[in-house]
């Protein structure tokens, strides 16, 4: 339970963010869920499975937008992290290997795999990635395909809201691009004493130049490790 309790911002885009926010709950902690990114599926997109020996996801979000898109279950998934791959097996994948890191180390957990693939690894996801996927897996001798899922756009926050948002003691955050988007928000809505905990190193790179009360990760990109933080105070 907590030490003392803190209102936590957590910024991922929904579904996910009510999962995080009921774990923060959980350890005694308000959640406030404001989302800045919106997940945004983009419509008729035609998926050619034609010589694709594997899929590759870099996010739930990924995996949530091919399985609505698709009834494809049968392919060898490889998964970014925990959260990524417990979503593909929510969504009915069976075989399922996860990085547990980052876009390169899912690039390199791929490729000592080559030998079993006879084909192409597909990688469904965002139009605008955290990392090249496809071009560190061709730099391993893998062939790979770029699938556009979805978008994520920018979620508006109103002046009185960021005020209010920058009063946190925290603020939870899942991807760069999020870390992108609360960069820009603080250039002009400030809170110094703001604590950023991000999922891992490269989440949190886009505030290296944003004054905050504490930048920290955890040692691994899983969420059960980052909600550990916040009763971590530096």
């Amino acid at each position: 339970m907590a030490t003392r309790r803190q209102r936590i911002w957590i910024t991922r885009a929904q579904p996910g963010a009510d999962v995080t926010a009921d774990r923060v709950r959980a350890l005694g902690h308000d959640a406030i869920v404001a989302p800045l990114l919106a997940v945004q599926v983009l419509p008729d997109v035609s998926i050619d499975l034609a010589g694709v020996a594997a899929l590759a996801f870099t996010s739930a979000n990924g995996v949530r937008a091919f399985a609505d898109a698709s009834g494809e279950r049968a392919l060898k998934v490889f998964a970014v992290g925990a959260a990524t791959a417990q979503a593909a097996r929510a969504a009915g994948f069976k075989s399922v290997l996860s990085a547990d890191g980052d876009v390169d180390a899912l690039a390199e957990g791929i490729a000592v795999r080559r030998g079993e693939l006879r084909g192409a690894v597909l990688h469904p996801g965002a139009a605008e990635p955290a990392g090249d996927l496809s071009g560190a897996l061709e730099k391993h001798g893998v062939e790979a395909r770029r699938l556009i899922l979805y978008e994520t756009a920018p979620v508006s926050v109103g002046a009185a809201e960021a005020e209010a948002l920058g009063r946190s003691d925290a603020v939870l955050l899942h991807s760069p691009r999020a870390a992108q988007v609360l960069a820009r928000l603080l250039k002009t809505h400030p809170a110094p004493q703001l604590r950023a905990l991000g999922l891992s190193k490269a989440v949190v790179k886009p505030l290296a130049r944003t004054r905050m009360a504490a930048k920290a990760f955890p040692p691994f990109p899983l969420e059960a490790a980052l909600l550990n933080l916040i009763d971590r105070r530096p």
